[in-house]
C-alpha cells in the first residue's frame, strides 16, 4: 500500500485486504479509511501497535483500543488519555505486556491489582509501579520470580524486603541496586 496511488489507498476494498496482511498499512491509508472503524479494527486485530495510525476518535473508542492492546499491550501508548486510566483497558494491556504499565494513569499504578498483574507478565514493570507497591514484599516477590533484574527496581528503604526477597531468590542480589 506504501507505493501504491491515492486511488488505491482511497480504496475500501484494497484498504482492507493490505491491513489483513499487515496492520500497519493503515499508516499508508486514505484518512478517511484510517477513520472507517471496519478498516482500523481489522488493522488493530493484525497488529495492536496500528493504533498509532488510526483517526483520534478510535484511538478514544473502549472497543478498538481494548483490541490493539489484547494483541499487543503496547499500544497502550497511543490510547486517549481517558483509556489510560481504563482499569479494563489497562488490566488487558499489562496482561499481554506488563511494560505497558509505564504507559497506565498515575493512579493505576498505584493499584495493587494492576500492578500484580504487570509484573508476572514482565518483572521488569516494577520499574514502573508506585514506590509503595515497590516496597510490598508480595509485588516484589511476584516481580522477581518472573525476572531475577527486577530486584534493581526494589525500595530498599526497608531492608526487610530485600532480604526476604534474597531468601527466596538468592541469585537476585547480584541485581540489586547499591
Amino acid at each position: 500500500l506504501q507505493h501504491a496511488n491515492a486511488a488505491f489507498r482511497a480504496d475500501r476494498g484494497v484498504v482492507l485486504a493490505a491491513v489483513q496482511q499487515s496492520g500497519a498499512a493503515l499508516k499508508c491509508a486514505d484518512p478517511a479509511l484510517r477513520a472507517d472503524r471496519g478498516v482500523v479494527f481489522e488493522a488493530v486485530q493484525k497488529s495492536g501497535a496500528a493504533l498509532q495510525y488510526a483517526d483520534a476518535a478510535f484511538r478514544a473508542d473502549r472497543g478498538v483500543v481494548l483490541e490493539a492492546v489484547r494483541q499487543c499491550g503496547a499500544a497502550l501508548e497511543y490510547a486517549d488519555a481517558a483509556l489510560l486510566a481504563d482499569h479494563g483497558v489497562v488490566l488487558a494491556a499489562v496482561q499481554q505486556n506488563g511494560a505497558a504499565l509505564k504507559y497506565a494513569d498515575v493512579w493505576l499504578r498505584e493499584d495493587r491489582g494492576i500492578v500484580l498483574a504487570a509484573v508476572q507478565q514482565n518483572g521488569a514493570a516494577l520499574q514502573h509501579a508506585d514506590a509503595e507497591l515497590q516496597a510490598d514484599l508480595d509485588v516484589v516477590c511476584a516481580a522477581v520470580f518472573q525476572c531475577r533484574v527486577a530486584m534493581r527496581y526494589v525500595i530498599h528503604a526497608d531492608t526487610s524486603i530485600a532480604l526476604a526477597v534474597v531468601q527466596q531468590f538468592g541469585e537476585a542480589l547480584q541485581h540489586a541496586n547499591a
